[in-house]
């Protein structure tokens, strides 16, 4: 009897991770992993800056889902099988040490993604896992005896077993080389998420490279809000709160083309009347003083200058001398700032996909399609996706692995 003939679609994390998991799970199965671009593990290389951002140091299963904007619920009872604590112990077991930064992110001691990417291809190379570049997917069609796979150069291939970890696309044609997905319970529509916000005609666009260490960021008219710090780019806004407010408004955003308006409340959930009565103590204590050299709440001092500038504060006035309309004014600013977004930008190459194969339409227990026998799905290609962190990456090891275990049953 021949061996069980298992293909993995897509190079990057969860391919890697399915396919690994496979060998070891299934030692007489011909493992082969199918990557449409010249190299592998291509978002591993370039994530964290080059870092690679293996996972977060939350240990608390029902604290780390609360980090997914979409899939929570799903990928809780996963994460009690694979969850950051197993990564960890599966890296160090293979002789990669990681290390957690202050704001909980995970990596490897060398700073190098190169690090997590021998790993994975020595881990792989051992197991006798078969890697083919340049193979892109044409079609994947159900034959009598498993799966048919028509590569993009012609060639013709059969398995036995398939998984499908290519990651996110932009659109929903995009995933039509699948079996039929198009319809609603198999495929939710794709949209990006983790993007900075464009803001064309923002007069802060001189001061990029400033940043606050925690604004309080909404779209107006909506209830999505969030907190922390705040970058100012050349062409908008970027930093986690923006990343975050993008991950979790995502459809919102989508339904508006990207043009909305944000408002920036830059002293985070200071109320009015807290940054008035700061004032008031800030001018007793120090009435000689220049407004413009000086401010009560630490922030940048080009920012606290364009600020002042906009509410029309001169350079030679003094706290003593602030007039009432003109702190009103630079009250306003600090609480009430509202811009005009006009498009986005990716950040960088960390980008995610919102939507994709419905969670509904898999086995909760194994990623099975329910629909296509020997059909597996693990990662960002299943509508699941998390904030910066280690959060996307720790999606694609969970469900890599859990497909993985169940792709010879």
């Amino acid at each position: 009897m021949s061996s069980l003939r298992i293909a993995v679609i897509g190079g990057g994390a969860a391919g890697f991770f399915g396919a690994i998991t496979a060998a070891e799970t299934y030692p007489d199965a011909t493992v082969t992993i199918y990557e449409k671009s010249r190299q592998v593990l291509g978002k591993v290389r370039v994530s964290g800056g080059g870092r690679c951002n293996v996972t977060h140091a939350c240990f608390d299963n029902r604290q780390f889902i609360k980090h997914y904007p979409r899939g929570e619920r799903w990928l809780r009872p996963l994460l009690n099988q694979f969850d950051a604590q197993a990564t960890v112990r599966w890296f160090e077991s293979r002789g990669v040490a990681l290390k957690t930064e202050t704001d909980g992110r995970m990596f490897p001691t060398t700073d190098s993604s190169e690090t997590i990417i021998h790993c994975l291809t020595r881990t792989a190379d051992r197991l006798g896992v078969q890697i083919r570049t340049s193979c892109g997917i044409a079609a994947l069609t159900p034959a009598e005896d498993g799966w048919t796979l028509q590569l993009q150069t012609g060639e013709t291939l059969t398995a036995d077993r398939v998984l499908v970890a290519v990651g996110g696309y932009p659109q929903s044609p995009s995933y039509g080389w699948l079996p039929p997905v198009s319809h609603p319970d198999v495929l939710v529509s794709p949209v990006p998420s983790l993007f900075t916000f464009n803001t064309p005609d923002n007069p802060l666009l001189a001061l990029a490279g400033v940043s606050v260490p925690n604004a309080l960021v909404s779209v107006q008219g909506t209830n999505q809000r969030q907190n922390g710090p705040l970058l100012i780019t050349h062409w908008g806004f970027s930093g986690p709160a923006i990343l975050r407010l993008s991950a979790w408004a995502a459809r919102d955003l989508a339904g508006v083309d990207y043009r909305f308006t944000l408002r920036v409340q830059w002293l985070g959930d200071r109320t009015e009347a807290q940054i008035r009565d700061g004032f008031t103590l800030f001018r007793q204590q120090h009435p000689k003083k220049l407004v413009t050299s000086q401010n009560p709440f630490g922030l940048p001092g080009r920012l606290w200058d364009a600020f002042c500038a906009e509410a029309s504060i001169t350079e030679t006035t003094r706290w003593s001398e602030l007039p009432g309309k003109a702190q009103n004014r630079l009250i306003e600013k600090l609480t009430n700032s509202q811009f005009a977004v006009s498009g986005k930008s990716t950040f960088k190459d960390e980008f995610v996909t919102c939507g994709g194969i419905a969670t509904g339409s898999l086995n909760p227990q194994t990623l099975e399609s329910t629909t296509h026998p020997g059909l597996f799905f693990a990662g960002e290609v299943i509508d699941v996706d998390g904030i910066t962190g280690g959060f996307n990456f720790q999606n694609a090891w969970t469900t890599g692995y859990i497909a993985g275990r169940h792709l010879g049953i």
